[in-house]
């Protein structure tokens, strides 16, 4: 199935570029892959044909720049075959031999210019960013992975990827086994910006009603037998609990011995659905691990949205694995998760997008994949393969070879993964391209992205390298380093590229939706809503408790519904802090 985008009507010239321009866009990302597009000794003639009659004594550079891949490339001969050409005429070979030569080779040939990127002619990066700061046209198509991403995946994987229907349901499927997969990789860790970090990955698929997300619970299935194994582990600590509670009980009044802890809640699975302190012991019962799995993004904005809910916070630390505190109040604990391991998977329509992530300044966004599914007018055939072995049953059964490699890994000491030293040099210089590609044409505000996508593709080349030691026969023992291959490290790059412009068509999206709600009408309401807030906090003493705060809202004539709202807006603000039950304290700036 192929899944390229770009078709050969595209390859006429823009006309803000020159064609050497062109040649440079497409030849910078050629050498970003390490590619030779010319493999054997006609493709090597017929690319020289094409330079030479396209840019003349140009395209000399060229000709060496792309012959270095080849590993007998030779200096002397390159520059004399390519003298050759320009003394040829070309037989008849045009400049378009050279991009179909890159298109087949899996190369984006899409040379459109950034049109608020004046200094940006040798886009020398990648082919993602739309940069016009529009919304694209309805029927504009987002690109998806090249064939080249499915061509050397972990087995696992390859077996997952065969299941799609699409190539974007592809897409879908490699992504959301990816993220529910780092859930349960922690023993595998890397040092990035001179910090430990873990796989865990936060994904959001985005697609309109019906669209096909929903068959992101396939990938669920890959994990639902680790999370039952847990279950059915906690279920017999619980058992022995309660049979050691009934002796204590039954002998206390003979000094029977110190009473029996309850055992911690185990499960794989966090419910979006939680409150803030439920959702951090259920990780702290879990030794930090968990992965929050929700196909509809609204119910963790409704949870967000309300009094004991917002862990948005909590979700942002946990991307870096930053310390999570909190008080229990069973005893009166308090508890630090040094180290949360936290993967999230969510998908919702593109609205779902902004209502639980109201801006792009939000550091949440910047956390997150973002990938986004098409919704395409075509009858798919429900019939098609029905017998008794159904897709859920054969995820199942994938998962249950996952679940083999994860019990054999947690019998591992930790794994400690690098990248080689050319790797870290091509990483460096990509994410150093995108970085300014994104800062010449967003401005900052997609600074965030790109720097915390640099960790998220470190995380991606974490999870192939450990998936790939389940390709390897026999109970041999794990080595203790985990080096990347280069061809992991290379499909990561590719799809990176790809889900950088989705990043980019969510935050376009998050743009004009408050552009939308900047309307007047809505400026003069929003500003109404402030004033009462803001009056209603000067009202208030430095700590005060709900029933102060419902005399002060009736006082300024506040219909107690709307204060209860404003309570939960200024506590979101960082306006307010709730000291403890029903107790708050003001946060003076």
């Amino acid at each position: 199935m192929s899944k390229q985008k770009f078709h050969l009507s595209e390859w006429q010239r823009n006309a803000a570029l020159t064609l050497c321009d062109e040649v440079e866009i497409v030849t910078s990302r050629i050498e970003l892959t390490g590619m030779d597009i010319a493999p054997t000794y006609n493709d090597w003639r017929d690319l020289g044909f094409a330079l030479a009659q396209g840019l003349g004594e140009e395209g000399r550079a060229f000709y060496h720049r792309l012959s270095r891949f080849y590993s007998s490339y030779q200096p002397a001969e390159t520059e004399k075959q390519y003298t050759a050409c320009l003394r040829s005429g070309g037989r008849g070979i045009t400049v378009n031999t050279f991009f179909h030569l890159a298109r087949q080779a899996g190369v984006d040939i899409n040379t459109r210019l950034l049109p608020n990127c004046q200094n940006a002619k040798l886009q020398e990066a990648y082919p993602v960013a739309s940069g016009n700061g529009e919304l694209p046209p309805p029927d504009a198509e987002l690109p998806v992975f090249p064939d080249e991403v499915y061509a050397s995946l972990p087995r696992l994987l390859d077996d997952v990827c065969s299941y799609g229907i699409s190539s974007e349901d592809s897409d879908m499927l490699l992504l959301g086994s990816l993220t529910v997969l780092s859930s349960c990789l922690t023993q595998v860790t890397g040092i990035y910006g001179q910090r430990q970090v873990c796989p865990n990955l936060f994904l959001f698929v985005s697609a309109q009603a019906s669209a096909g997300k929903g068959r992101l619970t396939l990938c669920r299935h890959l994990v639902d037998v680790v999370h039952a194994d847990l279950r059915r582990r906690n279920r017999q600590e619980w058992e022995e609990y309660r049979r050691e509670k009934s002796l204590y009980e039954k002998n206390k009044r003979q000094g029977g011995g110190d009473e029996p802890q309850q055992p911690p809640v185990r499960m794989l699975f966090i419910p979006a659905n939680s409150s803030a302190t439920a959702l951090f012991q259920t990780l702290n019962d879990n030794e930090g691990q968990a992965l929050m799995f929700e196909t509809e993004g609204d119910t963790l904005t409704t949870t967000f949205r309300s009094e004991h809910g917002n862990y948005s916070d909590g979700l942002r630390k946990a991307f870096h694995h930053e310390p999570i505190t909190y008080n229990r109040r069973k005893d009166r604990e308090y508890v630090e998760i040094t180290m949360p391991r936290l993967s999230v998977l969510l998908s919702g329509t593109p609205r779902q997008v902004g209502a639980l992530i109201p801006d792009a300044e939000n550091g949440l966004f910047s956390r997150f994949l973002f990938y986004n599914l098409p919704l395409r007018a075509v009858w798919n055939d429900v019939f098609a393969g029905n017998d008794d072995d159904t897709l859920d049953s054969r995820f199942l059964h994938l998962g249950g070879r996952f679940f083999q490699f994860y019990t054999r890994l947690l019998k591992t000491g930790p794994l400690r993964f690098t990248l080689t030293v050319e790797q870290q040099v091509e990483f460096n210089r990509f994410f150093g391209n995108l970085q300014e590609q994104g800062l010449q044409c967003k401005g900052p505000d997609m600074l965030a992205s790109v720097r915390r996508l640099g960790l998220t593709a470190y995380r991606i080349c974490m999870v192939f390298s450990a998936l790939r030691l389940m390709d390897y026969e026999g109970d041999a023992p794990l080595p203790a380093t985990l080096c990347c291959r280069d061809d992991d490290f290379h499909t990561t790059l590719l799809m990176i590229q790809v889900l950088l412009r989705h990043t980019e068509a969510a935050y376009e999206s998050l743009q004009a939706e408050a552009s939308h709600t900047s309307h007047p009408a809505s400026v003069s309401q929003g500003n109404t809503s402030e004033k009462r807030r803001q009056a209603l906090l000067q009202m208030l003493p430095p700590e005060f408790d709900r029933a102060l705060y419902q005399d002060k809202a009736h006082e300024a004539g506040i219909p107690t519904r709307t204060a209860d709202r404003y309570l939960i807006e200024l506590c979101n603000q960082g306006r307010l802090k709730k000291e403890g039950h029903g107790v708050y304290k003001v946060i003076r700036k």
